[in-house]
């Protein structure tokens, strides 16, 4: 009996295997995966959430890596007391690109996705 479960267990560890060689042999011709992606960025999470945090005055309440036609970044939103801040932070440089205030009933597309 003890011998059927380990070749059940090998048969299926196999599958298995061989199932995430096939996902991996498909997804390498799509486009990279913001998180692969983020493996090449200079600049760490963390290290963005700290440049953002300064740059608002506040704290972090999300951040997410992205990658657009403007390049990685990093987007943080930043509460600062009343006050929202969206952030986006260079991935490469680990600049503040841009930092503006998230108007509450500005009806932003962004906002309404989640």
């Amino acid at each position: 009996m003890l011998n059927k479960r380990q070749m059940y267990i090998a048969a299926l560890a196999a599958a298995l295997i061989g199932a995430g060689g096939f996902a991996f042999a498909e997804k390498s011709d799509m486009k990279e995966n913001d998180a692969v992606a983020v493996t090449k960025a200079q600049t760490s999470l963390i290290q963005a959430v700290t440049v953002a945090e300064q740059s608002a005055g506040g704290k972090a309440a999300r951040a997410e890596f992205e990658v657009d036609k403007k390049g990685p970044h990093y987007e943080v939103e930043v509460v600062n007391g009343a006050k929202v801040f969206d952030v986006r932070v260079d991935a490469a440089s680990g600049k503040v690109l841009s930092s503006v205030e998230d108007k509450i009933d500005s009806g932003d597309k962004e906002d309404d996705k989640d």
